[in-house]
């Protein structure tokens, strides 16, 4: 387990060997400024293609993915990928068609693009949209740019200073604002798990840019007064922001846009099936209403006679917010899961998806406490609060490990302590409800009868659970090992 690539191999291996130059070779300093020159070789492995598929499939079998079972991470969608999905997207007219190839020979690109877009668009019952951001935090980022241009344009921005932020938002959201320059102002959630309307009332006037709702909020529940909220928003001139990355519960059933909203963005690799986790690659699309599409960034894919054309002339645009015109795979993963399912599928999906985490939640509430212990939406929240005062949740999470099982999200959200978040996604069969539930039972009953199990767990059970034994956290934030064969304290940075 302790082997890293770096402790395998041999000084002058290799995996590879490169066809000769076709083009001239002239010196280094010619191509690259001297100073931004590296002094010597960088450490890198030195190891054959065999050593290198060796471990990396080694590493691929310690790690647990929506292939091996259950993933019910709250708000994070970790939904099963199809593989048609996948052999749409290793076509090799897309799979080998490069950037720079131009408009004339990215014809078939371009269309699936802009009719992934205008797919979006209807979905999310909106006007216009750009498929460049990469996750859904980006997409955040970009509808804050594109309320910030809004007030710049307007000749407001010195006085529309807020975003209001309920307390059940995702938590990438105040970052997003604040970066684009906003105060955030909390807005807390009522007896109901909603949004409080008398303190969001209380916080409306003309400083207020915006919004940022996440509906369903992340403690599963649909903002029944979502109606009310924009319509109160837009009566101060602000801007309402959705945070559509909960929309697995609603697509083909409800729109954004129907609600009021004027900017959403949709997470593809949650609610469209795309492959995400370890940093990505993900898309999080933004679609806007009619007033905010000269903000959009560019290149816009727009649509002439019968040719398609990356439009960059677009003066009002917030700019390129990623290089060239986003994470391409990912879309056409996307666009296949939507064209496979069609309108009927899609609300099959969201069907599903809230009738098996109500199903769980019906199980789980029996044994774990349920603070909004209602009909929910795609998740819910449960807690172990006042169970055990050895326990904590982190122990019960560790435990389910060994049973071969992901854990659910915890610590989050951050208004229910000691929280679990589950979401068990649409494609999860009754038996592997049933039989996380009954993991979890099993935990209940073990943190009453042997509470030390839990915290030490999880125990290196080597098939479909633990590989390793559970981190000594203290030591992991003291002494983190920052650099591969040197390891430095963080208190004693290297010179």
């Amino acid at each position: 387990m302790n082997t890293t690539i770096f402790d395998i191999g041999a000084e002058g291996r290799t995996g590879l060997r490169l066809p000769p130059s076709d083009v001239a070779e002239r010196p280094l300093e010619e191509l690259i400024p001297s100073e931004l020159i590296r002094k010597e070789d960088p450490k890198l492995p030195q190891v054959s293609q065999i050593e290198v598929v060796r471990h990396y499939t080694k590493l691929s079998r310690m790690n647990y993915g929506v292939d091996n079972g259950i993933y019910p991470l709250g708000s994070c969608t970790m939904k099963y990928n199809p593989r048609v999905n996948e052999e749409i997207a290793r076509l090799p007219q897309f799979a080998q068609a490069h950037p720079l190839q131009g408009e004339e020979l990215s014809q078939g690109i371009l269309r699936l693009t802009y009719e992934l877009g205008e797919l979006l668009c209807v979905i999310g019952g909106m006007d216009a949209i750009t498929l460049q951001p990469a996750a859904g935090a980006h997409g955040e980022l970009v509808g804050m740019l594109l309320i910030k241009k809004h007030f710049e344009r307007a000749k407001e921005l010195h006085k529309r200073t807020k975003i209001l932020l309920p307390d059940s938002a995702h938590g990438t959201n105040p970052a997003s604002a604040v970066i684009c320059g906003f105060e955030v102002v909390h807005i807390p959630s009522d007896a109901r798990g909603l949004v409080d309307l008398e303190t969001l009332r209380a916080h409306l006037d003309e400083s207020v840019a915006g919004i940022m709702l996440t509906n369903p909020n992340t403690l599963g529940l649909f903002e029944t007064d979502i109606l009310e909220i924009t319509r109160l928003i837009h009566g101060v001139g602000g801007l309402v922001y959705y945070d559509g990355a909960n929309l697995n519960a609603i697509v083909g059933r409800a729109r954004p846009g129907d609600m009021g909203v004027d900017i959403v963005h949709y997470n593809l690799h949650k609610t469209f099936s795309t492959p995400h986790g370890g940093g990505g690659p993900g898309a999080g699309p933004v679609a806007v209403v009619k007033k905010l599409a000269p903000y959009l960034p560019v290149p816009v894919v727009t649509k002439k006679k019968n040719r398609y054309i990356l439009d960059y002339e677009r003066p009002l645009s917030v700019g390129r917010v990623h290089s060239f015109y986003g994470n391409f795979a990912v879309l056409v993963r996307a666009y296949t899961y939507i064209r496979m399912l069609g309108e009927a599928g899609l609300r099959a999906v969201s069907a599903n998806a809230v009738l098996n985490a109500n199903y769980l939640r019906t199980q789980l509430s029996k044994i774990y406490q349920a603070p909004y212990n209602r009909v929910c939406m795609h998740e819910f929240v449960i807690t172990t609060q006042g169970m055990s005062a050895q326990i904590r949740t982190l122990d019960v999470a560790k435990r389910a490990i060994d049973y071969g099982v992901h854990p659910s999200s915890i610590y989050f959200p951050l208004i229910v302590p000691e929280v679990m978040m589950i979401e068990p996604t649409e494609t999860v069969s009754k038996e592997e409800l049933d039989n996380f539930a009954e993991v979890l039972s099993k935990v209940a009953q073990e943190m009453r009868e042997n509470p030390q199990i839990l915290k030490e767990a999880p125990h290196a059970v080597p098939t479909y659970g633990a590989s390793v034994r559970r981190l000594d956290d203290v030591r992991a934030a003291k002494e983190p090992i920052l650099r591969e064969g040197n390891p430095h304290p963080a208190s004693s940075p290297p010179s």
